[in-house]
């Protein structure tokens, strides 16, 4: 069971709220626990006002940057041991991050990219934004292995079906449109596809693709959980 001395775990949420909700679910359900002293301390700023991060990369918008940082800084000062951010896109600010404050950064891109060891070839659906900073193509390049990208019409579909889900809508058309996204780079040769938006997982299974779907919702809230217990 968690022990006293377990690791208070700060989140930087809001993007999007749900996604965030879904993300610490998943945290207690990977948590042995027989009792509520048993799970996880969680410190969470759910901020849904956090700048656009699509805008920032794509549209020259508002840097989300101070904000982002402000959030973990205040994190840390409530008592945050270890700092998550349930957010892909937003890990383009993850250098702000680590730089202003002095308690370490589980990144949801380190921890995903690191599940694919066992695959020489694999697919990532990811907003444009995600996209545009390379930040997973960056790590894959330098272990030598081949990442597969949306067309530009799949992506736009992609853009479409995440608005659609911010929405609060998850209805089974969106799944199944989400999953032949998917299936799309399995059909390239993809040897698994990384779900690396956070809102994939609200419509779409890791048991819904012919070959294995790596959410990386549930790989960070696994990594999580191991590091809060250790």
């Amino acid at each position: 069971m968690v022990s006293e001395r377990s690791r208070t775990v700060g989140i930087l949420g809001g993007m999007g709220p749900e996604a965030t909700l879904d993300f610490m679910h998943r945290i207690i359900a990977l948590t042995p626990a027989v009792t509520d002293a048993d799970h996880i301390h969680m410190l969470v700023d759910n901020n849904p006002h956090v700048p656009s991060r699509q805008a920032a990369i794509l549209d020259d918008g508002t840097d989300p940057g101070p904000t982002l940082v402000k959030m973990a800084k205040q994190l840390e000062a409530a008592g945050a041991d270890v700092l998550v951010m349930p957010c892909n896109t937003a890990h383009a600010w993850q250098d702000d991050i680590v730089a202003a404050t002095a308690i370490p950064f589980v990144s949801i891109i380190d921890e995903t990219v690191a599940r694919c060891v066992e695959f020489e070839r694999v697919g990532l659906l990811a907003t444009r934004a995600c996209l545009r900073s390379e930040l997973y193509q960056a790590k894959f390049a330098a272990a030598d292995k081949e990442l597969l990208l949306p067309t530009d019409e799949e992506l736009a579909e992609f853009t479409r079906l995440i608005a659609i889900i911010k929405t609060g809508e998850k209805d089974a058309a969106v799944g199944v449109a989400m999953q032949a996204l998917a299936e799309g780079l399995c059909e390239r040769g993809a040897q698994a596809v990384i779900a690396g938006c956070t809102e994939i997982p609200l419509v779409l299974d890791v048991g819904a693709l012919s070959v294995p779907l790596l959410s990386s919702t549930d790989i960070l809230a696994e990594a999580t959980v191991a590091i809060a217990r250790q």
